[in-house]
């Protein structure tokens, strides 16, 4: 059983943040943002919770549907940074939109949205689902260590989703893979209060090899655009788009070179909105659906990396 996305849709919070803002209190200026990363400004949630972003995202993504939440039979959320804990990003969703299926949450860092598209294929396949939501919702900038400027100025708060539907032409190739290192990437747990443990507490702050993990994605990059034309029997230059994690520019640069693609073809939104964890490829595949880029019969390669490190690649024919 295939699938077909049948709706998109994206929400950021209201407060731009500049580079310039951010070199009122870090050693830092645009020129040197910019010209490392591509990123220009952000936006950072002040009075919007992750729910309301999440919500906002699933609702257009329905609307441009031209379905109802009772219509769903499944909610899958990819997220790392939720309002809570428990219960699950998914429920609020469900909850707020008036939907009564099933919901839960994937947790893949920046490669969450194609580790939970692959999971709704399979209920899908099985029989399970007929209608699914997947929506990826981050708030980074509460993970962050807001005096490293080497990682605070890298990422962004959003949410995109898209509605999925049994039947269709995709995917013509899916693969999700880990390399194991949970050093290069990495935001501690919640230490609570515990009288017993021994362990000192360590601040919930996001930690990064950045080096390490530049080459990784350019590779991780390569190897899955190669692998998908393997699978679908296809050649790169058979592809119409491409959508990467947006993790820095440079590294997406790189990845076309490498693999010999127009640097037109490989969508970015990264200036604008940083780096949103798993809501980039989803908040790209959006932008380009409602700036009339995408049509029918396209091919679009989805290629997303991340702590974990994992890495999650599905080639999809846009309907």
């Amino acid at each position: 059983m295939a699938f077909h996305i049948i709706g998109t849709g994206s929400a950021l919070p209201e407060q731009r943040i500049t580079n310039d803002d951010l070199s009122r209190f870090l050693d830092t200026t645009d020129e040197w943002i910019f010209s490392r990363t591509g990123i220009r400004e952000r936006r950072v949630c002040t009075h919007e919770t992750l729910d309301d972003l999440a919500v906002a995202a699933s609702e257009r993504a329905l609307a441009a549907a031209g379905l109802a939440a009772t219509d769903l039979d499944l909610i899958v959320c990819a997220t790392t940074s939720g309002d809570h804990l428990m219960p699950a990003e998914a429920c609020a969703v469900a909850e707020r939109i008036g939907a009564s299926c099933p919901a839960f949450d994937v947790s893949a860092a920046c490669a969450g949205f194609v580790f939970a598209l692959d999971v709704v294929d399979g209920f899908l396949a099985r029989g399970r689902a007929r209608r699914a939501l997947i929506v990826a919702a981050e708030q980074m900038s509460r993970l962050l260590d807001w005096s490293d400027r080497a990682t605070c100025v890298l990422f962004g708060d959003g949410a995109a989703a898209c509605v999925v539907e049994a039947g269709g032409a995709s995917p013509l190739a899916i693969e999700l893979s880990t390399t194991p290192d949970t050093d290069a990437l990495s935001v501690p747990g919640i230490a609570g209060t515990s009288p017993f443990a021994a362990a000192t507490p360590v601040p919930s702050a996001l930690a990064m090899k950045g080096q390490r993990v530049f080459k990784f994605g350019v590779q991780a990059i390569c190897d899955a655009v190669h692998g998908l034309c393997a699978e679908a029997g296809i050649g790169a230059a058979d592809i119409d788009h491409f959508i990467f994690h947006q993790a820095n520019d440079r590294i997406l640069t790189a990845a076309a070179q490498r693999l010999g693609i127009e640097d037109d073809r490989v969508a970015r939104t990264l200036h604008a909105t940083g780096n949103i964890s798993s809501a980039c490829i989803p908040y790209t595949l959006d932008a380009l659906a409602r700036g009339g880029r995408l049509h029918p019969s396209e091919l679009i390669a989805l290629v997303g990396f991340g702590a974990g490190l994992d890495v999650g690649s599905c080639l999809i024919r846009w309907e």
